[in-house]
């Protein structure tokens, strides 16, 4: 199922193809760096340019003998390379390799999350653009409230989505943070400045200080952001799956031609998307929570972090990349049962429109605390019987009556009176 939805260049990210060309790729921005001032001369440069290659089989063969995959990465290039692989690595320790490739791998990933929010954004505000007047009910505790519409909702998620793309890129603009300053960070045999030109030359930010590694504070945030993306993308499966409900069916996910809900029964259309984003919606958070374990690291380094970075950065960015789009598929293809929601707002006969009864009777003189009594003996009479009439209960109510003509009854029933502040809503989402 995840091939239909995830885009291909995130699951190549983080294969290990990828992560040594990411690896490699500081290795020659390095050496660039050292051949600009003056400290590997142009033919040595040259010849690492043009020769630097790997060997993933190459790498693993050597790794089984060193147990140490950066240093079985280097003697790969270096076999590649020839005399000049005397200046790679030159200064360096492996995090200052592996922490900045990361930070580009995590950018690529970033920009396709990034991508992936715009696409599902789009489709919210559409989607919120053409139900704007299509009146349902608002729940409180799962219980009917009072009318609103199905747009205002969808601009619910809409603010929602936006919040989460503005953590997203505050998240993603601090974990793109390189270093290259040797192994405790203090730049014992290798500039700063070639720290800085690399880091420029990258398109990374320069991390202030490190220590052999960069605080994993900056990747725990990153994570904190894919899971309250995750979050925001479950709260709207829930609500997607409770309106799907049979004895609701005001929303319904898309169902094509020759899909099936059941193999026992096969009048069963399920909200499955849905259940399934629910439920992956729990993988990404847990993978956030073992992001905040990494933070706390021994003195300047040890590598407790790095086997579970190995696992939650793949399959976060890879589920967050999958979820968005299927979520994405589900918003654009909702089946609108705009006939079930003006229904489920009349049930009883309208009690939803309680307040604006009690209201129009404190206009006219009586207390609030009398007024409540009166509609609440009206409306729970009405809710308590099969077939019960709130409005006909009003109408039939002698006390209602001193106070209430019959107009200005039916006037209370009149759910443009509460709709008639969306369009400043709208407005706030320049919808």
């Amino acid at each position: 199922m995840i091939e239909r939805y995830c885009l291909k260049d995130m699951k190549k990210l983080w294969e290990l193809e990828s992560k040594f060309s990411y690896y490699l790729k500081v290795e020659l921005a390095v050496c660039e760096a050292y051949n600009e001032f003056g400290q590997i001369p142009d033919e040595a440069f040259l010849q690492i340019k043009n020769n630097a290659s790997f060997d993933i089989k190459r790498i693993d063969e050597i790794e089984r003998e060193v147990n140490h995959d950066v240093i079985a990465f280097l003697t790969n290039v270096n076999e590649n390379i020839g005399e000049a692989s005397r200046y790679v690595h030159m200064g360096m320790t492996s995090s200052d390799v592996i922490d900045t490739a990361f930070a580009l791998q995590i950018k690529r990933a970033g920009e396709i999350i990034l991508s992936d929010l715009d696409k599902v954004i789009s489709a919210i505000r559409e989607k919120a653009r053409e139900n704007k007047e299509t009146v349902c009910i608002g729940r409180s505790h799962g219980v009917h409230a009072e009318p609103m519409t199905f747009g205002v909702k969808l601009c619910s998620w809409l603010d929602i989505f936006e919040r989460a793309k503005k953590r997203f890129l505050n998240a993603l603009d601090e974990v793109c943070a390189g270093q290259i300053s040797g192994p405790v960070g203090t730049y014992s045999n290798i500039s700063p400045e070639i720290e800085k030109a690399v880091c420029e030359k990258l398109g990374l930010a320069r991390a202030k200080i490190s220590t052999q590694v960069i605080a994993r504070d900056r990747h725990a945030n990153f994570m904190n952001a894919l899971a309250l993306i995750a979050s925001a993308i479950e709260q709207c499966a829930v609500e997607i799956r409770h309106l799907q409900r049979t004895e609701v069916l005001e929303v319904e996910e898309a169902f094509k031609k020759g899909q099936k809900g059941s193999s026992a029964m096969p009048h069963k259309k399920n909200p499955v998307s849905s259940e399934n984003l629910s439920g992956l919606a729990r993988v990404v958070k847990s993978n956030a929570a073992a992001a905040m374990d990494n933070i706390a690291l021994w003195h300047e380094r040890d590598i407790s972090h790095s086997s579970v970075e190995r696992i939650i950065f793949p399959d976060s960015t890879i589920l967050i990349d999958y979820m968005l789009n299927r979520f994405c598929n589900v918003v654009q293809g909702l089946v609108i049962h705009k006939d079930n929601m003006i229904k489920n707002t009349a049930l009883y006969g309208g009690i939803v429109y309680s307040q604006r009864v009690l209201l129009e009777l404190t206009k006219k003189g009586l207390s609030r605390e009398r007024a409540y009594e009166i509609v609440q003996r009206n409306a729970l009479n009405a809710f308590n019987h099969e077939n019960g009439n709130f409005k006909v209960n009003l109408v039939n109510d002698s006390e209602v009556c001193k106070y209430l003509n019959t107009d200005e009854i039916e006037n209370c029933f009149d759910s443009g009176y509460y709709l008639r502040n969306i369009s400043e809503i709208y407005k706030r989402f320049d919808i």
